[in-house]
This record gives C-alpha cells, structure tokens and sequence, in this order.
C-alpha cells in the first residue's frame, strides 16, 4: 500500500453528478456548467446534487423538517427507497406527517409507504447515545432494503449534551453515508442567538464545515413601517428565506430566496429576494 493515488487512477470511482429532485425552487438553484457549442454555460441540475450530504439547518420553526420531508415523499414517490432516522418526532408522528404531504402532491401512497423505512430513534435510547449502534440499524436497513437516500432529523438531536463531540459524531455519519452511497439529508437546529446569515448549528460551525452543502432557512419578523413596506407584509407577520450557503460539489445560486409553508403544509420557494421586493410581491399574490 503506498498512501496515495495518482489523480487517473480515481476515475472509475469519480460519481456522476446530477440532480435528485426536491420538487421545489431548489432544484433550479443548483447547477453544472457546460461546453455547447465551444461556450461554456449554465445547466440546472434539476435538485441537490447526487450523492451528497446536504445539511438544512436554522432556528425552530424555520421548515426544516417541512424540506425535509418533502424530499423523502417525492423520492418516495418517485420509485426510490429512503431511509428516514427520525431523532425528534416519534414515528406514528412522521407516518401522519408524510401521508399529508403525499396527498397534497398528488402522489401515489402505497407507494410511499412501501418506499421508506423508517428508523424511530426518538424513543430509543441505544440508537440516540450509541453510534455503532445506530450506523448498525443504519447498514442493516440500507443493505436489505436497497435505499439510495437517507434523511436524519435532526443531527443535532444525536450529540444533545455533548457538543464538544459534534463534530467527531457528524465526521462519522458522513463517512458512513459516502461508504454506502447515499445522497444524504441532516437536518440541524441553531440556537436563536446565532446569526440567521451564519450556517452555525448546535454544535457550532462542525456541520456545515464536514458536509458537501448547507441550506439555510430562516425566518423574520416584520417589526417596523419600513419593513412593513419593504415586504409588503404587515407588521407582525412573518418573511421567511432560504438560501444555499455553500457547495463543494456544485455551483448554485447563493441569493436568498423568499419562501413560504402552505396551508398544506408543504415548502414554496416563491422568488430571489431582490426580485421580490422589486416586484412589490406578496405571499399569495400582489400587494
């Protein structure tokens, strides 16, 4: 064994890049550049990039798991096997939550149902403080049930007491998710203290500086008269942003976009925010 490769020799193991589908405005904000033509331009990858581990952090009640959820029906509902390693919500929760989704987008249910397996760390102990315990369960569902994606909500709930290992515990579950070939879904929580611009969680800056990409989503609320115009909201509402604050493994679009959660409780991406306010938009139409 030498220790090294030479750049040729990682070809046959070099992934293809393209998108997995999240069906929301976030498939269009990712992108590969090409040559057509002898020009280089611009090509959407059509949803987060193919074997990566995209982290979606922000503070409570910011949508994370709405996104995250959202992903693991449509890929359900697509023909895809997901793992879902649910830390917060206790299953019969999640069960009720994704078959909601699933109706809205008009996709077929047994289908979903048969598609995710479904791991309900929140109620066992071993899984949430015992890693090798939790990647064990995690290996035995990939392998006998051939999944292609994994979504973790929330990360942040398997280091709770212990930050200084944070990033040692997400360093692991990266690796591990790269070794079985999952395009991966960490959602994490920051405290409301942190900077909404920052893409810090819990356990500090250890999330977003392992994964490949980091989601941040965001909400504010309309507190003054020059917001209020501004937004075109009124005062005490609530304006709510996403944006990617960084990937490794794609270009994408940096700005913040508007979005909302609907009455039915799915995520809509409306526009960048520049051109939302330029257009003097309003959640659900014009003000």
């Amino acid at each position: 064994m030498t220790g090294y490769f030479l750049l040729k020799d990682l070809k046959k193991n070099a992934p293809k890049i393209f998108g997995i589908p999240t069906r929301t405005k976030l498939d269009e904000m990712f992108y590969m550049i090409v040559k057509e033509d002898g020009k280089w331009v611009k090509k959407r990858l059509g949803g987060i990039p193919h074997l990566s581990i995209i982290n979606i952090t922000g503070i409570p009640d910011t949508g994370k798991s709405i996104l995250a959820e959202q992903f693991a029906v449509v890929q359900a509902g697509s023909g895809y096997r997901v793992l879902f390693v649910t830390v917060e919500s206790p299953a019969n929760f999640l069960y009720t939550s994704l078959k909601q989704k699933v109706e809205v987008l008009g996709l077929d249910f047994g289908d979903v149902e048969e598609n995710i397996v479904v791991i309900d760390a929140s109620q066992n102990p071993e899984l949430r403080e015992n890693m090798k315990s939790l990647l064990d369960t995690m290996k035995y569902a990939i392998k006998e049930r051939k999944t292609t994606n994994v979504i973790i909500d929330s990360v942040t709930g398997l280091y709770e007491h212990k930050e200084m290992m944070a990033r040692q515990i997400v360093r692991v579950i990266f690796n591990f998710l790269k070794k079985w070939k999952q395009t991966g879904v960490l959602v994490s929580q920051k405290r409301s203290s942190q900077g909404s611009e920052t893409a810090e969680a819990a356990g500090g800056l250890a999330v977003a500086h392992i994964v490949d990409g980091t989601v941040i989503m965001d909400k504010r609320i309309v507190e003054t008269k020059w917001e209020s115009n501004l937004y075109g909201l009124d005062l005490g509402e609530v304006i709510r942003l996403i944006r990617i604050d960084g990937c490794r493994l794609a270009p994408h679009d940096s700005r913040s976009w508007v979005f909302e959660i609907t009455d039915h409780g799915l995520i809509n991406i409306i526009s960048p925010l520049n051109e939302f306010v330029k257009r003097g938009e309003k959640y659900g139409g014009n003000r």
